[in-house]
């Protein structure tokens, strides 16, 4: 795993937004937690234009 989330080619600023962005769509619409990576993966390549999203970036933005 990556040392620190802004090595995925953003910065920690927006690390810390697409987190919290992620938690509290998952919140609100009650997404289970088997579908945690598809969510975080459509929501990361949404907001950053960014295709193709790293495998640590995703398990940094889903851990708990």
């Amino acid at each position: 795993m990556a040392q620190n989330p802004s090595d995925f080619g953003i910065s920690a600023f927006e690390c810390d937004v697409l987190r919290n962005a992620f938690k509290k769509s998952v919140i609100e619409e009650n997404i289970p937690q088997y579908r945690w990576r598809s969510h975080a993966r459509l929501l990361v390549s949404e907001l950053t234009d960014h295709e193709h999203v790293d495998s640590d970036a995703l398990d940094w933005l889903v851990r708990k």
